[in-house]
């Protein structure tokens, strides 16, 4: 008897077979042959298949040893597969054979999407450093468990001939691989090595440099001191020494971004410690087959100062391409990598356009022949007191289908169109939400067209067609246009989603709470959102859930003078808000102090008569606008914000030394029927007399950040207690202020809440999607 009809026989001489169903991110990443081992391994007998809800298996043994294959499929499932649920049902009869196999899919079956871009694999990483290897210091080397996947493809079914691999015949050991259910290349699409995949070269403005090794000529020109366009999984970078202030001030001159942090690459973990200290937690998302880049506090060694000026921490990331790892061995030093760009523009992603647009920028370009079919951004994460949270979601972490709560398993499908800034759209269904990657500024026409390319690529990919279409309530948002010209087209219902609502309803749906059970107090802080009494929002408290709110507190609201003139200016805001807290007399309490020298020479008259007159000077709750003001009176960039945040970022750093010394600032609460209002006048009056008496900027910081947190916990503790409300969630950008959200989360955690912060999309506009998304599907269920 053989060994495999032992194991198919248990001690009554039956057989027994289960079919079992596994639900998650289940295609593409190796795990039918994960599955094929396993079977083979306990000798059991059927097949594996992909279908268009997963993976499908039919099997027969040993009840025992069915069991431990089942515990084993989860247990050990390969990296980048990620099991939602798996579930079995009893088979009648024998298998037809004696064997396992991997069964083809049933035609026209649909795959269940396309995964995330992997960092590379160590497996990969190790035969690309060993001499011995076929692909020794091959920079496309890449695996079942790791390289590109959504940066590659253009249509489903997700197969080579669907991606920019295509024209890449394999060779016959590639092939070989590919086709061996026992190798980790089996069905690896973009499987290549020396001799049959993609190439790299080095050219210079005199055209191809002539060099055995051009990884390493560009490492050697980039120590010099040069500055290199290197293209990689999801665009170009622009890459130069990150110890030299010369080289890094020299790219912001050429690239023109005068102040906004850049992103460091080094080798390895050791190189990083170096620079920044790093918690274990840290470490675990530097590693993590994502590979973002991580925010870290400055430690140790300094970098050039031009990295990141103004802030106590650092974004480092680790090589994850082979190509990024040669090059990073070869300079042996962190070098700054930085979107392929001119400011505000996409980052260039074909050759040509890398050799027009980047002229002028880079001294030299890493080039290679694979297409970058969609431009993916390098995705951001920090860890928080309350954990990790991601602040921008892109390469590594999109296209991942988020779970929902079981609720929304029944939802018609939705398409939610996002925001006009830091924009991301969202196709809901089957009770899962797949936020797309960051795709930026939708102002930017070249922005609004990858917008457009990739809401198509979705729809194929994931073979979407829209029952509801969600959009912001602003009527002037692009992504609100394009979404009710989607509408008309395909028929599908246009549900209009109130800004802030959108926050709190993301917050809720990425922990899965259940609708019914959604009461939720949202503290939720930004910079602007059109309100559903058509004036603009930013500093509110709502309570509700996905079906509704009502507006239970928000800050004052302040004119903004200028209207979009005000978020690039603070010292408008500066005195918008001086103005609102002392009246006619706001120039004398400030008199002698830091804050006159910083208005001296503005127009101040001309703000004064545009905000009485309401003359391009809309009332505004918003809570970024506010941070701004604070930051102008300390001199933080006043005249203009070179990039969006940067005062309240700059002000957060200044404030993080001196927080244990600091107590807050007081403020003003006013109610009317169920509003409560929170006036700032209160805490402008204790600055105004620390700038007089010559407070440390840093002290005068940390009692601002202290006063916001105490007041805002302060209101939100009374209406909960008033409504029952025990849950808690804090969203919108501003809401990515680290002291902030630590602080309030510590006192609200502290007085028995339960405390949401956003993790898994960002606070900031980039998770709007996702809260449109859920309150539509909820609004078209009504």
């Amino acid at each position: 008897m053989s060994r495999v009809h032992s194991a198919l026989t248990n001690a009554s001489g039956r057989t027994v077979g289960r079919r079992i169903r596994v639900r998650g991110l289940v295609q593409g990443v190796g795990f039918r042959p994960h599955v094929w081992r396993l079977a083979r391994e306990a000798g059991l007998a059927g097949h594996v298949l992909n279908d268009g809800a997963g993976v499908e298996i039919e099997a027969w043994g040993d009840e025992v040893l069915l069991d431990a294959f089942m515990e084993r499929l989860e247990a050990e499932a390969p990296p980048l597969a990620r099991i939602d649920g798996i579930g079995h049902e009893r088979l009648e009869g024998a298998p037809q054979i004696a064997e396992f196999s991997i069964a083809e899919s049933a035609e026209g079956v649909v795959s269940t999407g396309v995964v995330p871009d992997a960092a590379t694999c160590p497996q990969c990483l190790a035969e690309v450093m060993a001499p011995a290897d076929r692909r020794y210091g091959y920079a496309f080397t890449n695996c079942t468990h790791c390289g590109p996947r959504l940066s590659i493809v253009r249509a489903i079914p997700y197969d080579r001939a669907s991606t920019s691999m295509a024209v890449f015949e394999m060779c016959p050991d590639c092939a070989r691989e590919y086709a061996d259910p026992a190798d980790r290349r089996f069905h690896a699409q973009p499987n290549a090595c020396p001799t049959c995949g993609p190439n790299v070269w080095l050219e210079d403005v005199s055209g191809i440099v002539d060099c055995t090794d051009p990884i390493a000529e560009t490492a050697a020109r980039l120590k010099a001191g040069g500055i290199a366009a290197i293209k990689g999984i999801g665009g170009f970078h622009l890459a130069c020494d990150a110890t030299s202030e010369d080289a890094v001030a020299e790219l912001r001159n050429r690239k023109r971004r005068g102040a906004k942090p850049l992103a460091v690459m080094a080798k390895d973990t050791s190189q990083i410690r170096r620079f920044c200290a790093v918690t274990e937690a840290e470490l675990e998302l530097l590693q993590a087959t994502s590979a973002p880049i991580v925010l870290l506090p400055k430690s140790g060694e300094p970098l050039a100062p031009s990295v990141a000026p103004g802030q106590r921490r650092v974004g480092f990331m680790l090589p994850y391409t082979p190509l990024h790892h040669l090059l990073l061995t070869a300079a042996d030093v962190p070098l700054v990598i930085t979107s392929g760009n001119l400011s505000n523009e996409p980052q260039a992603i074909e050759n040509e356009e890398a050799r027009t647009k980047l002229s002028g920028i880079a001294d030299c370009w890493l080039m290679h022949d694979r297409d970058i079919v969609n431009r993916l951004d390098d995705s951001v994460m920090r860890v928080d007191v309350p954990g990790s949270q991601v602040l921008r979601r892109a390469r590594g972490l999109a296209p991942e289908p988020i779970p929902l709560a079981v609720e929304f398993a029944s939802a018609p499908p939705v398409l939610a169109a996002g925001g006009e800034l830091k924009s991301t759209f969202c196709l809901l269904s089957g009770g899962n939400a797949v936020v797309s990657q960051h795709l930026g500024d939708l102002e930017e026409a070249a922005t609004h067209a990858d917008y457009r390319k990739a809401i198509a690529l979705y729809r194929d990919i994931f073979r979407f067609e829209p029952e509801v279409v969600a959009v912001d309530l602003h009527p002037d948002y692009l992504s609100t246009q394009w979404g009710e010209a989607l509408a008309s087209e395909t028929g599908a219902r246009l549900v209009r989603v109130q800004h802030h609502h959108a926050h709190m309803a993301s917050c809720l749906a990425e922990h899965g709470i259940e609708p019914g059970d959604d009461q939720t107090l949202g503290i939720i802080l930004d910079g602007l959102g059109f309100g559903t009494d058509g004036t603009i929002w930013g500093g509110e408290i709502l309570l509700g859930g996905y079906d509704g709110f009502e507006r239970a507190a928000r800050f004052d609201p302040v004119a903004l003078p200028g209207g979009a003139q005000a978020m690039r200016e603070p010292w408008r805001n500066l005195v918008a808000q001086l103005a609102s807290a002392f009246g006619d007399g706001w120039r004398s309490r400030i008199a002698g102090t830091a804050a006159e020298k910083t208005l001296r020479d503005k127009p101040t008259d001309t703000i004064e008569q545009m905000v009485a007159r309401g003359i391009n000077a809309p009332l505004s709750s918003s809570a970024g606008r506010l941070f701004d003001a604070v930051a102008a009176a300390l001199g933080i960039c006043p005249d203009r914000q070179e990039y969006e945040g940067q005062a309240a970022m700059e002000m957060e750093a200044l404030a993080e030394p001196w927080l244990e010394r600091a107590g807050g600032y007081p403020a003003g609460i006013a109610k009317q029927g169920n509003m409560r209002t929170i006036s700032w006048q209160p805490l402008w009056d204790a600055l105004a007399r620390d700038l007089d008496k010559g407070v440390e900027p840093g002290l005068i910081a940390a009692k601002f950040h202290c006063g916001i947190a105490s007041a805002l916990a302060g209101t939100a503790i009374e209406i909960a207690e008033t409504s029952n409300a025990f849950r808690i969630a804090l969203s919108g950008g501003v809401m990515q202020n680290r002291i902030l959200t630590g602080l309030l989360h510590a006192t609200l955690a502290g007085r028995g809440f339960e405390v949401l912060v956003q993790a898994r999309v960002p606070a900031n506009d980039g998770g709007l999607s996702l809260g449109q998304a859920v309150i539509a599907a909820r609004a078209s269920d009504a």
